[in-house]
Formats: C-alpha cells, sequence, structure tokens
C-alpha cells in the first residue's frame, strides 16, 4: 500500500498545483460587489470583465493549445503560474477598472495554459495502468480547483480583514508553492523541440465527427454558460434581490456547482458516454428551470438547487461530449476537433454573460436572466432531443 502512494504521489501533486491555477481564475466571484462599490461600475461592466477571461482562454487554446506537447509540461506550467501571479499583482494593485481587466486577461492566459498541458502531466504522472484514475484526479483538481477559489475568497473576505486583497496574497503563496512543486516534479516529455516549432492550430471538424460535435458542441456551450451566469452575476442577485450580503454565502453558491460538476463527471464511466450526454442535457434544463423559478419567486433555496442541479447536468454533459467527439474523430485530427470543443464551451463562459449584462440595464436582473434561461433551455431542449432520436454509440 505505501509503495502504491508513493506511486501516486507525483500525480497528487500535479492535481494539486492544476487545482491552485484554477482557483485562481474563479477567486474575485464574490469580490465584484465590493469592487462595484470601490470603482463605481455597472452590472454589465462586471460581466465584460468576466468575460475576458474566456478570451485569453480561447486565445491560448488557438495559438498555443499544443505548446507542452513541443517544449515540455513543466516550462508551460510555469508560464501558466507567472500569468497566475501577475494575475493576483494585478488585483492587489487595482486601483481602477484596467487593473480588473488586465488581471482577468492574464487569468485567462493562465487558465489556457493549464487546460490542456496539467491534465496531460496528470495523466504522464500516474502509474502504469492507473490512467483512469488519473483521469479523475485531473477532472476533480479542475473543477474542484474552480470551485475552491470562491469559496476561499468569501471566506477571507467575510471573516478576516483586507477584502480585496488578502485572497489575492494567499494565492500568490500557494502559486510560489505550486511553482517549487512543478520544479521538483519530473519532465515527462522525452522530445522537446524548440518553441519556435510550436504552431496555431486551427479549428478542425472532420466529415466523420459532424453529426456527434453538433449536440454536443451544444451541451457543452450551455453548461458553460450556466456557469458564467453564476460566476458572474449571482453573487448580485443574492445581495440585491435575497439579501444576502454573506459572501462566504455567496462564495459556496458558485462552489456547489463546481464542485456537483466534478461529482457528474464522476459517473459517466458507470452511466455510458451514450447516455450521460441526453441525461446531461435533462438535468441543464432541470438547472435552467430552478434558476427560473429562484429568479421569479426569489427563493434562496431554488437558487441552491439550481447550482447542484445544473453542475451534476454540466459535469455529465461536458464529459460525455468530450468522450464521444474524441473517439469519432481520426487519430491525427483529435487534439484540433478536442480544442474547437473547448473553444465553443468557452465562448458559452462570455457571449452569454455579456449578452445578459447588456439586457440588465433595460430589464432588470430577474428580466435579464429568465431572457438567458430561455435561450439557453431551447438549445439544450434541441439537443436533448436530437440525442435521443440519434443516440450517440462510442465506448465509454
Amino acid at each position: 500500500m505505501d509503495r502504491d502512494h508513493r506511486g501516486w504521489l507525483p500525480c497528487l501533486l500535479g492535481g494539486a498545483v492544476f487545482a491552485v491555477c484554477m482557483a485562481g481564475t474563479t477567486l474575485p466571484t464574490p469580490l465584484y460587489g465590493l469592487y462595484r462599490q470601490k470603482f463605481g461600475f455597472s452590472e454589465l461592466t462586471v460581466t465584460v470583465v468576466y468575460a475576458v477571461y474566456a478570451f485569453g482562454v480561447i486565445g491560448v487554446l488557438l495559438l498555443a493549445g499544443n505548446a507542452s506537447d513541443t517544449v515540455g509540461r513543466r516550462p508551460v506550467l510555469m508560464a501558466g503560474l507567472g500569468c497566475a501571479a501577475a494575475s493576483a499583482v494585478c488585483f492587489l494593485a487595482a486601483t481602477g477598472l484596467g487593473w480588473l481587466y488586465a488581471g482577468r486577461l492574464l487569468s485567462g492566459l493562465s487558465a489556457g495554459l493549464f487546460t490542456g498541458a496539467a491534465t496531460a502531466y496528470v495523466m504522464d504522472l500516474a502509474p502504469p495502468g492507473g490512467g483512469s484514475r488519473a483521469t479523475f484526479v485531473a477532472t476533480a483538481a479542475n473543477m474542484g480547483g474552480l470551485g475552491c477559489g470562491p469559496l476561499l475568497a468569501g471566506v477571507l473576505a467575510q471573516y478576516a480583514d483586507w477584502p480585496l486583497y488578502l485572497p489575492f496574497a494567499v494565492h500568490l503563496v500557494l502559486v510560489a508553492c505550486s511553482a517549487a512543486v512543478v520544479a521538483w516534479l519530473p519532465e515527462t516529455v522525452r522530445q522537446r523541440r524548440p518553441l519556435s516549432t510550436v504552431r496555431p492550430r486551427r479549428p478542425a471538424l472532420p466529415p466523420q465527427v459532424r453529426t456527434v460535435f453538433g449536440p454536443a458542441a451544444i451541451a457543452s456551450f450551455v453548461g458553460f454558460a450556466l456557469f458564467g451566469v453564476f460566476t458572474s452575476v449571482s453573487p448580485a442577485f443574492l445581495a440585491e434581490s435575497l439579501d444576502v450580503s454573506n459572501h462566504a454565502v455567496s462564495g459556496l453558491v458558485v462552489a456547489l456547482a463546481f464542485f456537483a460538476s466534478t461529482a457528474g463527471q464522476s459517473v459517466v464511466g458507470r452511466v455510458g458516454v451514450g447516455r450521460s450526454l441526453p441525461l446531461g442535457c435533462a438535468a441543464l434544463l432541470a438547472g435552467l428551470a430552478l434558476l427560473a423559478g429562484a429568479l421569479w419567486w426569489e427563493l434562496l433555496p431554488l437558487v441552491v438547487l439550481s447550482a447542484v442541479v445544473g453542475g451534476v447536468g454540466q459535469g455529465l454533459a461536458f464529459r460525455g461530449a468530450l468522450a464521444a467527439v474524441a473517439e469519432a474523430s481520426p487519430g491525427d485530427r483529435r487534439a484540433a476537433v478536442i480544442s474547437t470543443l473547448f473553444v465553443v464551451a468557452y465562448a458559452g463562459i462570455s457571449v452569454p454573460v455579456i449578452g445578459v449584462g447588456v439586457l440588465v440595464g433595460p430589464l432588470g436582473l430577474e428580466g435579464a436572466g429568465l431572457v438567458f434561461i430561455g435561450c439557453m433551455a431551447l438549445l439544450v431542449s434541441t439537443a436533448g432531443v436530437y440525442l435521443i432520436r440519434r443516440p450517440v454509440r462510442v465506448g465509454t
């Protein structure tokens, strides 16, 4: 048993580094209300500040998504940690809106660098035969880290001094520790090439992938859009409509969605990819309905339920979508197809969220949320019906 634990230690440490980086990307979530009070900007500006992160992720995925296969895992992870540290410094030094934009963009760059490289690194570091468990470690680190960010920031903002500074100072310390861990871990890419050989990857869809990709991409888009709305505007809704001013509570509500996604992804192996996609669509639709009820009746329990149910649906749908398009893709085009799926998913974090921000002015937060829910429900219902009529037939 001790030997098994030692064999898994590098993999688990890689997962911990992954979680630290991803936590930094959601750290500002429960703090946007405080920034609005300090700098005096609108809810639309909050959504734009949030969406800048997605543009950074998409840019890296398109321009350097395969960099770790070329120059090695550790240099890319070190670059990602450098961007994460620079992002924290921007928030610590923030004296105006420009600092927040810069911090979110750098945060997106760090997530874009980590998304592929850290997932591959965690799997590389697993003992022989541990691929399935390593996949779950990477999944849990990714979504668990995203959930820990708002929870950590909310607790520190509520119960400690310097709410706009302490969370980022703590994250800087964690990033420094993570850099030391990466420096200690071994490099797993044996044939490395110069950085100049890294080439941008264009989104690509071979013909045999297209029938699977459409509904998979729609489900991924809706799931990430739901997360985008939760992480950008739910703290404002909790404070303005439900009189929930406790930052720890708002951080916990957002964190629940990410933790539920991890739970949803963990059962895909038992449910099967073919069933996880329509089930994920159904759970997303239920989560959207609960969120609509929460907005209409202004009930906190429905907000919590929508976070949990929608999170499970996102986990089921996204891991199912990733497995389906990967298996349907030819080996020499698989990376490009997966990158395209991630681009669509992260577009879901940015475009609908900005749309909600635009509608807040004329319709109010509740009205804008209901319009968003209606559009997303139509999309995910279409994908779900298509998947029921034409099930995806791939292995798990």
